[in-house]
């Protein structure tokens, strides 16, 4: 082999954890991935991996994988100790020369009490689709909508909504809370709805029940650690937790009709 050739390659060892479907418990296994090209991405170095243990009659590595493009974030693994890995970005855009060769690399799943492992490297995030349905919503009539543009919306507070709505729900932020906690994503969900003039009717019903659903699923509790923003491939700031709780604050003391509404303040 050239030195050309030689560096245009790479060898990394990879320690996964293999969790049978439908098992409660799992364990490390070591894998040699050879020849991997120093150009590829961390997915496509387990796509060459996979292949090389199925020709091995071996089971391969079960992870998840959808829009490669940190879109949706479905891709998501704990690696060397990081949610999605080095850098902030989804694993899934996580590229090989981010290792050094011959490096050794761990991989987790995005596992807490919420997210239960469904097989290796793949978990079951439904828990926050739940979040979701109880309140990242706005009622509307299906007659006639009014035009967008009649509705006046500053610079600022469009900017801090769009930045709030930025969150994709890759879970992340719970794989990185020691405590488990969906605190990031579910004030970015409640936050970028508040902010606009169409979420103001619900505001404070959704808060108090999307809250309400976070702790049915069992999430852990905020402690301010802030290692979820650390690790957020989005950037979405803590300080949505910080308006989430004010939020909830108000809808507590001052309740609100079984529709939730309320003057907003």
């Amino acid at each position: 082999m050239t030195d050309t050739a030689a560096a245009s390659t790479m060898n990394v060892t990879v320690r996964v954890w293999r969790q049978p479907r439908g098992e409660r418990k799992g364990r490390f296994v070591d894998y040699d991935a050879s020849g991997i090209p120093a150009e590829a991405s961390f997915l496509e170095m387990l796509d060459i991996l996979n292949e090389t243990l199925v020709e091995q009659g071996e089971d391969p590595i079960a992870f998840e994988s959808d829009c490669r493009e940190g879109i949706c974030g479905t891709c998501g693994i704990v690696v060397d100790g990081l949610p999605h890995g080095p850098g902030r970005c989804t694993t899934c855009q996580l590229q090989m020369r981010n290792f050094e060769d011959g490096a050794r690399i761990v991989l987790e799943p995005f596992s807490t009490g919420a997210f239960p492992v469904i097989k290796d490297l793949v978990v079951d995030r439904s828990s926050l689709d739940h979040v979701i349905q109880a309140g990242g919503y706005i009622t509307v009539h299906s007659g006639p909508k009014p035009e967008p543009n009649s509705i006046p919306i500053e610079h600022e507070v469009m900017e801090d909504a769009l930045d709030a709505s930025a969150c994709i729900g890759c879970g992340a932020c719970v794989a990185a809370c020691p405590n488990g906690s969906a605190m990031l994503f579910t004030s970015a969900k409640a936050n970028h709805l508040a902010l606009l003039p169409q979420g103001q009717p619900e505001r404070y019903v959704r808060v108090r029940k999307m809250v309400e659903a976070m702790d049915e699923e069992q999430f852990g509790t905020c402690r301010n650690y802030a290692e979820c923003q650390a690790s957020c491939p989005k950037g979405i700031s803590i300080k949505y937790i910080g308006r989430m709780n004010a939020d909830f604050i108000k809808a507590t003391v001052h309740g609100g009709d079984k529709r939730g509404d309320m003057q907003a303040t």
